[in-house]
C-alpha cells in the first residue's frame, strides 16, 4: 500500500504542529505563551477538543506536569514556552525527565529577531556573539535537540522529537523554533515532503534474546533465595501486572528502589518495601540474604544500594539478572551474569512464559519467607503510627494517610526530609499509587506532580505531600488547579524549617517563620485547614477527599523525627559522609 502524504492543501505551520500532537495521541500541553511559541498555541486552538492547553503561572509547574504525564502514559508530556524560561524555570521537570527516562517534548524558541540576529537582539538564544546558546544549554539536560528554521522543518522536527523522546530509553527532547520557522504556511509540495505522524512513532520494543531469557529462567528456577528489585523502569513500562506475575510464579520477595516505590503494592504478601539507604529493615535483610537478584529497570545507584555496601549487594556471592531497555545501563554498577535488554514489561512477560508451571509451590514458600522477615524486623506497624503527640509526629500523619486514603489514591512527594520519611513509613496499597522525583530530587515537585497525575487519572484521588519549604515554591500551582478544575489534596508537613538541612547541617539558614498555609489556600479560593491536634487530621482528610476544589491541609509537625532515624546502618557504615 502506498504511503499517503500529510497535506492536500496549504495549512498554517502552527496548525500543523497542533495536528502532529493530536496524531501522536498527546492530550495535554503545559506552559505559558511567550516568544514565538505563541504562534503554536494559537494553532492549538483548532485542536482544543483533543489537545488541551493547560496554562500555568510559572514554567516549573508546566515542566513537572509534563514529566509526570510522560512517566504515567508513555506519551511525551509537552512543555511549551519561551526559550529562556523553559530552560530556566522549567528545568526541574526537564532534569527529572532526563534522569528518570520520562518521555517529554520541549517546544520552545530561539527568541531571535531576524534579520538582526547578528546584532545581539534582546533575549536571543542563537549562539551568535552577544547571544546565549540555547542548543548547547538544552543539550546538557535533554536527550536530543532539534532545530527548525523553516515551516516544513518546524513540523518535521516536532515529529522527529516525538520519535526520539519515545524510542529506546525514553527522555526529554527539545525543539528550538526560529521566528521564520513559525511564520506562514506549508504547501502540499513543500520540500522535504511531510507524511502523517504515525509513521514517525516508534514500533513496540523488540523482545529480549530468547537464549538469554532461557538462561535467566534456569537461574531463577535453581535459586534458593531469589529477590526482585523493581525500579522506575517498571513504572515507565507500565509493567505492574507483569512484575506481579513473575514474582508470584517464582515466589520471590519484591523490594523496590526509592524511584521504584509504587511499582508493587506494599500490601502484597511478597512485598517488603523500599530497600537500601532509607529502606525497611525487612527489605534489606531479604536482599542481604539473597543468592540471586533480579533487577528490573534500575541502575542500582549508590544512593539506593546503601553506598554499594557489599553486605547488601555483592556480585562475588550473589547472582544478578538485569533487565534494562538501555544496553549501556546493564552491568553498570554491579556485574550481571544475565543481561536481558528490552522493555521491562515485554521481558517480564517472556520470563513468565518461560517459567510456565515449573515453579509451582514457590508462591507459598515465598510468602512464608516474607511473613517471617516482617515478623522479625517489623513492617509498617510501629506504635508511632498512632502517637497522640502534638505537634504531630510525621509517622502519625503518615499513618492517618494510610488509614484514610482509598487504595487507588496516588500520592506524590516533594524533596527533603518529608519525602524520605514518606519513602520509609508510607505503605502503598496499589501499584501506581506513589510518585516521587527520585531522579533529580527537586523541591517544588509534589503539587504540580499531583496535578499532572490527576489529569491522567481523573477518577483517582491525588494527594501531594510536601514540606512548608516545598509548598512555598509551587503554591501558585493551586491557582491553576482552580482554573483548570484539578481538585487535588495537598498535605503540608509544617515544621517551620528545611528539615533535611536543619537536621543535617544545623539550624543556621534553615528555619522559617510559622505561616498558616491553610489560610493562604483559602485566600486563593481553595479549601484550607490547619491541623494542630492528631484527632483533627482524619476528618480533614475525609472532607478533602470529597471536595470538588483543591484542598490544603497544613499540619503542625514535630522536629523530633529526622532522616537519620530511618537511615540504614548499612549506609552509615559504607558512607563516612553520612556519619
Amino acid at each position: 500500500m502506498a504511503i499517503d502524504r500529510m497535506l492536500t492543501e496549504a495549512e498554517p505551520v502552527g496548525d500543523l504542529i497542533g495536528r502532529v500532537l493530536q496524531e501522536a495521541g498527546i492530550e495535554y500541553v503545559f506552559g505559558i505563551s511567550g516568544g514565538h511559541t505563541g504562534r503554536i498555541i494559537t494553532g492549538l486552538a483548532k485542536y482544543q477538543n483533543s489537545v488541551r492547553m493547560v496554562t500555568v503561572r510559572e514554567e516549573s509547574l508546566a515542566g513537572v506536569m509534563a514529566e509526570v504525564y510522560g512517566r504515567l502514559t508513555r506519551r511525551p508530556g509537552v512543555l511549551i514556552g519561551q526559550g529562556p524560561w523553559v530552560l530556566g524555570n522549567g528545568l526541574i521537570g526537564t532534569m527529572e525527565a532526563y534522569l528518570s527516562s520520562s518521555p517529554m517534548l520541549l517546544l520552545t524558541d530561539f527568541s531571535d529577531a531576524t534579520p538582526f540576529h547578528l546584532h545581539a537582539p534582546y533575549q536571543q538564544a542563537t549562539g551568535d556573539y552577544g547571544s546565549w546558546d540555547a542548543r548547547r544549554a538544552f543539550g546538557g539536560v535533554t536527550k536530543q535537540v532539534m532545530q527548525a528554521h523553516t515551516p516544513v522543518a518546524a513540523v518535521q522536527a516536532t515529529q522527529l522529537a516525538i520519535k526520539h523522546a519515545t524510542a529506546g530509553q525514553m527522555g526529554p527532547v527539545t525543539v528550538l523554533f526560529s521566528l521564520a520557522s513559525l511564520s506562514g504556511s506549508v504547501e502540499p509540495d513543500s520540500q522535504p515532503v511531510l507524511y502523517p505522524t504515525r509513521y514517525y512513532l516508534p514500533p513496540p520494543p523488540p523482545p529480549a534474546d530468547a537464549t538469554r531469557v532461557a538462561e535467566a529462567t534456569r537461574a531463577l528456577l535453581t535459586a534458593v533465595r531469589p529477590v526482585i528489585i523493581a525500579g522506575n523502569g517498571v513504572r515507565i513500562s507500565q509493567a505492574y501486572d507483569a512484575l506481579e506475575a513473575v514474582a508470584e510464579a517464582i515466589g520471590a520477595p519484591v523490594v523496590t528502589t526509592a524511584a521504584g516505590k509504587g511499582t508493587f503494592a506494599e500490601t502484597h504478601p511478597l512485598a517488603l518495601g523500599v530497600f537500601g539507604t532509607f529502606g525497611t529493615k525487612a527489605a534489606n535483610a531479604a536482599v542481604m540474604d539473597a543468592d540471586l537478584v533480579l533487577a528490573i529497570g534500575t541502575k542500582l545507584g549508590p544512593s539506593d544500594t546503601a553506598w554499594e555496601n557489599r553486605d547488601l549487594l555483592d556480585p562475588t556471592r550473589q547472582g544478578f539478572i538485569q533487565i534494562d531497555i538501555e544496553p549501556k545501563n546493564a552491568s553498570w554498577n554491579f556485574p550481571a551474569e544475565h543481561v536481558l535488554v528490552g522493555d521491562a514489561g515485554t521481558v517480564l512477560a517472556q520470563l513468565r512464559e518461560a517459567i510456565g508451571h515449573r515453579a509451582e509451590g514457590r508462591l507459598h514458600h515465598g510468602s512464608e519467607r516474607v511473613a517471617a522477615l516482617r515478623s522479625e524486623h517489623g513492617y509498617f506497624d510501629g506504635p508511632t503510627y498512632h502517637s497522640d503527640e502534638s505537634p504531630l509526629l510525621p509517622q502519625r500523619v503518615i499513618g492517618e494517610l494510610m488509614r484514610t486514603l482509598p487504595s487507588d489514591a496516588i500520592v506524590t512527594c516533594d524533596a527533603g526530609e518529608n519525602r524520605i520519611l514518606m519513602t520509609h513509613f508510607y505503605q502503598t496499597k496499589k501499584a501506581g499509587g506513589f510518585l516521587q522525583a527520585a531522579g533529580s530530587g527537586p523541591m517544588g515537585f509534589a503539587i504540580p506532580a499531583a496535578m499532572g497525575a490527576k489529569l491522567v487519572h481523573p477518577a483517582r484521588p491525588c494527594v501531594a505531600i510536601c514540606g512548608d519549604g516545598g509548598f512555598a515554591m509551587t503554591m501558585n500551582g493551586l491557582m491553576s488547579a482552580i482554573e483548570q478544575d484539578i481538585p487535588i489534596v495537598v498535605v503540608v508537613f509544617n515544621n517551620n524549617a528545611l528539615g533535611w538541612v536543619y537536621h543535617g547541617s544545623g539550624p543556621f539558614a534553615a528555619a522559617f517563620k510559622d505561616f498558616d498555609h491553610g489560610a493562604i489556600a483559602r485566600a486563593m479560593g481553595c479549601n484550607g485547614v490547619r491541623v494542630t491536634d492528631p484527632w483533627e487530621l482524619k476528618p480533614a482528610l475525609e472532607q478533602a477527599l470529597t471536595s470538588r476544589i483543591p484542598t490544603v491541609i497544613d499540619v503542625r509537625t514535630s522536629m523530633d523525627v529526622t532522616f537519620a532515624d530511618v537511615t540504614s546502618p548499612l549506609a552509615v557504615a559504607a558512607n563516612p559522609r553520612s556519619r
